[in-house]
C-alpha cells in the first residue's frame, strides 16, 4: 500500500497540484461565497489529475504490477483524500486569518468552524458519488465527474441558503464570536466524521465494482 501511494504522488498527482490548494487564500475576500475556494480543487485539480491518469493509461500499468485490485483502488482514493485534507487545512488557515483581520460577519456562511466541517462533508459527498461511478467501468470519467460536481455544488448551495433563510440553521452554522466558534465544534466533528465515513464507503463500493471489471 505504501508503495502504491508513493506511485500516486510520484506518477499521477504532480506536486504542482498541491499549489491549487492555495486557492484557499480566496477565503480572505470580504463578503464572499467561501465555498467557492475549496471547490477549485474539485473543478480544476481533480479533473486534470483523472484525465492525466487516463491518458497515461495508469490503470492498465498498475494492473500489470503484482498488486491486488483492491489495493490499487485504496491507494487512489486515499491519495485524493489526502489532497482534499490538505485543501481543507489551507482553507482553515485563511479562514482564521479572515476572522482575525476583519472581525466582520459575512452575508453567507462565515469562514468559521462550522464552515470547515461543511467543507469536509462536501468532499466526502463528492468521493462517495464519484469513485464508485468511475470504478464501475474504470474508463468512463465524464458522467461521474459531472454528477459528483453537481451534487457537491448543490450541497454547498443548500448550506448557503440555510444560513441565509433559516434562523435555526443560522444559529448553528453562522457566527464568528468566540462562543459561536466553540459551539460549532460539534458541526466540525460531524463534518470530519462524514468525510471519513463517506470516503470509506466510497472505497468499499469502488473495490466491489472494480473487482468485476475485466481490463
Amino acid at each position: 500500500m505504501k508503495n502504491l501511494l508513493n506511485k500516486e504522488f510520484r506518477l499521477v498527482i504532480s506536486p504542482l497540484y498541491f499549489l491549487v490548494t492555495l486557492f484557499g487564500a480566496l477565503v480572505l475576500i470580504p463578503q464572499w461565497v467561501f465555498f467557492i475556494a475549496p471547490m477549485y480543487l474539485l473543478f480544476v485539480a481533480l479533473p486534470n489529475i483523472i484525465q492525466f491518469s487516463k491518458t497515461q493509461k495508469d490503470m492498465e500499468f498498475t494492473m500489470l504490477l503484482p498488486v491486488r485490485k483492491s489495493d490499487a483502488v485504496r491507494a487512489r482514493i486515499l491519495a485524493f483524500a489526502l489532497l482534499q485534507t490538505a485543501q481543507v487545512l489551507v482553507v482553515a488557515i485563511f479562514a482564521a486569518l479572515n476572522i482575525t483581520l476583519y472581525h466582520t460577519p459575512n452575508f453567507f456562511i462565515d469562514p468559521n468552524v462550522a464552515y470547515i466541517g461543511c467543507v469536509f462533508a462536501m468532499f466526502g459527498l463528492f468521493n462517495v458519488v464519484f469513485f464508485p461511478m468511475v470504478y464501475k467501468t474504470a474508463y468512463r470519467l465524464a458522467a461521474p465527474l459531472i454528477v459528483a460536481l453537481t451534487l457537491a455544488f448543490l450541497f454547498a448551495t443548500g448550506i448557503e441558503l440555510l444560513v441565509v433563510t433559516v434562523p435555526a440553521a443560522t444559529r448553528v452554522l453562522d457566527g464568528i464570536s468566540r462562543d459561536a466558534l466553540i459551539g460549532q465544534i460539534p458541526v466540525l466533528l460531524c463534518g470530519i466524521a462524514a468525510f471519513v465515513l463517506l470516503t470509506w464507503a466510497s472505497m468499499r463500493a469502488s473495490i466491489k465494482r472494480f473487482e468485476q471489471v475485466n481490463l
